[in-house]
């Protein structure tokens, strides 16, 4: 079962080395009283459609800041976004909200690797697009094979596209490393060429140069960052496929070739519990290097998909509220990554830390892929599911789930409702 609800092997702890190292100061907040609260924000969809800035981005910000333009409470910025580096998409948001993002504020869909350090040195075949080998090395991964060196190594695999196909038959390949594990950081430009290279190496138990006699299963680590099957950018056809597409067809060709299921040693970033919980680490630690004394008790997920931002919202509410019950087993339960077991060691990594942290309330914009073409509500008990289940294959469809807590227009209406719910101005 794959680690979807965040549970993870990593040694206890780890969270307190994962930190933000020097997040700039943010002064103090209106009227002297420490924030109890804090934001978990959505990007795409939210805060910007491709590289344009959502109008009512900037508004919120401002609200949120200071004269100074200093943040009055503590935000993190939560993307399924992948192929960038984190001070490379705090530069973007920068831009566009026309305030300082550290990029200690950022959580790409990959940024919970840091914790899988049981995984970081073996030697791993990275896939996506971007600086997939340097955000690798950056996580703490020291020995990095990218798709475009195996493709290199083993050219007679890559057999799609016939202007790629060697004229010569190659010398056989020697010297080259033994693959390990498999990080899926997002979509990649060549499908064809990821997923024959990818299946490939399960196949073959990392040497794909290799004739074996049998099918080796259970196969090879598989850490999968971003689920999402659609995101929004500028286009006016509604979504755009995502790295769940991707996954999606990774996990029928791989079960089509052998009959057994594709299995994922992690699944992570949005709805996953454990991007949640990373997200709550970094907003104490802004808490605390503010010296705002007041816990942070309360967080509001602002997003644009249902079946990403507000699914991992309160999917991570539920646990919250069985963490702080004592009730653990039923919170096991309750999790759709129930079987898993190293549930139990995430529920225990909380203790690592701060658990000052009550609720993580969703609210859900009209902004990107979720529109409502009436009157926006207030709760979203009057809001109506799709039946089509648009969540990773792992994730069990539960209605309640896709509810958010509350729907509003945009990100700065989100903003104005949790400031009314806080009693904040």
């Amino acid at each position: 079962m794959a680690l979807g609800s965040g549970c993870l092997r990593a040694g206890r702890g780890l969270l307190r080395a994962a930190g933000p190292r020097s997040l700039p100061a943010r002064g103090r907040c209106a009227g002297g009283r420490p924030p109890a609260f804090g934001f978990l924000f959505d990007v795409d969809g939210v805060l910007v459609r491709g590289s344009q800035a959502v109008p009512a981005a900037r508004r919120a910000f401002q609200r949120l800041s200071d004269g100074g333009g200093r943040l009055r409470v503590p935000v993190v910025f939560l993307t399924n976004a992948g192929n960038c580096l984190r001070s490379a998409k705090a530069q973007e948001l920068s831009q566009a909200l026309g305030l300082q993002v550290s990029p200690e504020q950022v959580i790409l869909s990959h940024s919970p690797l840091r914790l899988f350090s049981q995984f970081h040195q073996k030697c791993m075949l990275v896939a996506g697009q971007g600086p997939v080998e340097e955000n690798a090395l950056n996580l703490g991964f020291k020995h990095v094979v990218t798709m475009e060196a195996l493709r290199k190594a083993y050219p007679l695999l890559d057999m799609v596209d016939q202007s790629r196909r060697p004229k010569e038959l190659p010398p056989p390949t020697t010297g080259f490393p033994t693959i390990e594990g498999v990080i899926l950081f997002g979509e990649p430009v060549r499908w064809e060429t990821s997923l024959q290279l990818i299946i490939d190496v399960l196949l073959s138990n990392g040497n794909p140069g290799a004739e074996l006699q049998e099918i080796p299963y259970p196969h090879l680590p598989v850490l999968a960052c971003n689920m999402d099957l659609l995101w929004m950018a500028e286009a006016k056809m509604p979504s755009r496929f995502g790295h769940g597409t991707f996954l999606l067809c990774l996990e029928n060709i791989y079960k089509k070739v052998t009959g057994r299921e594709l299995k994922y040693e992690a699944l992570i970033g949005k709805p996953s519990t454990v991007t949640y919980r990373y997200a709550e680490y970094l907003i104490q630690q802004q808490a605390e290097k503010q010296g705002w004394k007041s816990p942070i008790r309360r967080l509001y997920a602002v997003g644009d998909n249902p079946m990403s931002d507000v699914y991992g919202a309160n999917l991570y509410n539920n646990y919250l509220k069985s963490a702080h019950q004592s009730q653990v087993q039923a919170g096991v339960r309750r999790s759709p990554q129930a079987a898993s077991p190293q549930t139990e060691d995430h529920l225990q990594l909380r203790k690592d830390c701060n658990n000052s942290v009550e609720s993580c309330e969703s609210i859900l914009v009209c902004t990107g892929v979720y529109r409502h073409n009436a009157d926006v509500p207030s709760k979203t008990k009057e809001f109506t599911t799709e039946t089509v289940f648009h969540g990773h294959r792992d994730f069990c469809f539960d209605p309640s789930l896709v509810e958010a807590s509350y729907i509003v227009q945009d990100v700065n209406d989100a903003v104005q409702l949790a400031f009314k719910k806080e009693n904040w101005s």
